[in-house]
């Protein structure tokens, strides 16, 4: 029997919004039908009428489950290289208090109205969380490991983590360019075109990153340092970080994520080099590590496909992608139609889910959210009220 659903407005995505819409829905979530006012009202239809506007599910390309544990343990603001310290000072913990902690994250992405997640891990410790969850999770490997010698190693363990994960849908992916040396990002572009899959990578999240290829300085230094790493080997490329490491990867699509002091010739360059990029934001994350946020005006006027994403609890208070979507409106008046459409249609359509799920249409899942707009599309609060 369909449910029928009807807002102030339905946002389909994949055309223009429609006052008093409606959509009818099978009991397994499929969309059977969307209609306009005019077409629902002499029809004998028992509809669910909703003051707000109803929207697709949310897709959330970027996060770290495995790091929910870390919920307000982190200070703020301390700047990247800070950061990571105190991650790799914090992040072990009681398996059962991580399990907890991850359990609770994915109940809360999907109160939050996320459908699918492109999820960084280091280890096997979700794989459970994510058997057993109502939300579509791609796992992303994360490959580390700048020496060069170690690289045939660390894919070898990587592969067995992989292996580990099955079924689920996985691929082995470099972490940032400065902690995977260009041996690894080989056997990783090797093995991302031998078995088709994506590829996501930490860029540009902060100004020591550019100067550490640059010319071997800045904040990275006193990183290496910590980790007590010889970094005799490496010699500085005199090109920003997005030219150092962009050539490795060649035509396979692969997500960007951060961003945060990409310029217009980091962007040139990277047309030039692969067609089949993807741009993910995380302005909470940003804010709360840097307290800066990128270049969003130029990413929009240079047509890049952006999606978006939460990052970790470690670097942000909650996993809610229609709140990452306020704080661009609120910081970079971004519009809502196009937040909403990095919000769904973009981010399925880098996971490979576009046929399913991003968009209000005909035959596919994609889930319904109901938020609240102002008069003038303008998001009102960050709350979501799941209706399927």
């Amino acid at each position: 029997m369909l449910k029928y659903f009807s807002a102030d407005w339905v946002f389909p995505v994949s055309s223009p919004p429609i006052k008093n819409g409606v959509v009818a829905v099978n009991p397994d979530g499929e969309i059977k039908e969307v209609l306009a006012e005019e077409d629902s009202v002499n029809l004998d239809l028992e509809i669910i009428k909703y003051k707000g506007a109803i929207v697709p599910g949310f897709v959330n390309t970027h996060c770290h489950l495995e790091l929910s544990h870390l919920l307000g343990q982190i200070p703020w603001q301390t700047g990247l290289v800070e950061f990571v310290q105190h991650i790799i000072k914090n992040r072990q913990a009681d398996a059962g208090q991580i399990d907890l902690a991850m359990q609770k994250a994915d109940q809360q992405m999907f109160d939050n109205g996320i459908v699918a997640v492109g999820d960084i891990s280091n280890q096997i410790s979700s794989k459970k969380v994510k058997e057993s969850s109502k939300i579509y999770y791609y796992t992303f490997i994360e490959a580390l490991g700048f020496n060069p010698e170690r690289a045939s190693a660390i894919m070898d363990h990587l592969r067995e983590v992989k292996r580990d994960f099955e079924p689920l849908p996985t691929a082995i992916v470099p972490h940032a360019p400065y902690t995977v040396s260009p041996e690894l990002f080989e056997l990783i572009r090797q093995e991302a075109e031998k078995s088709n899959a994506f590829i996501s990578v930490h860029n540009q999240e902060t100004v020591d990153e550019n100067a550490f290829f640059e010319s071997k300085t800045g904040g990275f230094l006193k990183l290496y340092e910590f980790l007590g790493m010889d970094l005799s080997f490496f010699v500085p490329t005199n090109k920003t970080s997005l030219k150092s490491w962009l050539p490795y990867i060649k035509k396979e699509k692969t997500l960007l994520v951060h961003n945060t002091v990409t310029n217009k010739a980091d962007i040139d360059f990277a047309k030039q080099s692969n067609p089949n990029l993807y741009w993910c934001l995380c302005p909470q994350a940003n804010l709360y590590i840097e307290n800066v946020l990128p270049d969003v005006d130029l990413l929009i006027d240079e047509k890049l496909k952006i999606t978006l994403g939460t990052d970790s609890l470690a670097s942000n208070h909650q996993l809610n992608i229609l709140s990452e979507m306020l704080t661009l409106q609120k910081y970079k008046q971004v519009t809502f139609e196009k937040l909403l459409s990095w919000a769904t249609i973009n981010g399925a359509e880098f996971l490979g889910l576009d046929q399913h799920m991003g968009t209000i249409e005909v035959g596919k899942k994609p889930g319904l959210n109901l938020i609240q707009l102002e008069e003038n599309f303008e998001i009102e609060n960050d709350l979501v009220r799941r209706l399927i």
